[in-house]
């Protein structure tokens, strides 16, 4: 065995491997490789009503409930979804009918839907989103507020086609 640490077969493994390594991409920056989707919450689901109609507002608002929806793998923004919300507020109770709304997502894929101040219930502030139509997988989620002086509260979803 030679000793010689740059042999032919050391220059011509290293450059293989070099432009194997360049081929896979290794040598550009870091990229996504996909964008995983969202998963039910636990508790997400309670108290949730099918069907809640779309509105311009819930009760007499001044909370904002706010986010995004896209689609899993490219990260597409997706148009026209429709978002539920219900919370307990100021107003009533989240499994109160009227505590229930839904809105459809924008051009870009966000929502927005005002409220009444979200309250706590069970010593968390926080609110029900879901996603339960047709085209993709129905996913649930139940964010918590940092405070509950807090007056928006925004949460993403990722979703997998069905």
């Amino acid at each position: 065995m030679s000793k010689n640490a740059l042999t032919r077969r050391t220059v011509l493994a290293t450059g293989v491997a070099a432009v194997m390594t360049g081929a896979s991409g290794l040598l550009v920056p870091a990229r996504a490789n996909g964008l995983a989707p969202t998963r039910t919450m636990r508790g997400g689901a309670n108290n949730y009503l099918p069907n809640a109609p779309i509105v311009e507002r819930i009760g007499g608002g001044g909370f904002w409930m706010t986010g995004t929806v896209r689609r899993a793998g490219d990260g597409t923004p997706l148009p026209g979804q429709r978002i539920q919300i219900w919370a307990h507020t100021t107003e009533g109770h989240e499994r109160d009918a009227h505590s229930h709304g839904a809105t459809l997502t924008d051009a870009n894929g966000e929502f927005r839907l005002e409220m009444p101040q979200i309250v706590p219930a069970f010593g968390q502030a926080h609110g029900h989103l879901a996603y339960d139509s047709e085209d993709f997988k129905t996913v649930f989620l139940r964010p918590v507020m940092a405070s509950s002086s807090d007056t928006t509260l925004h949460a993403d979803f990722v979703l997998l086609p069905v």
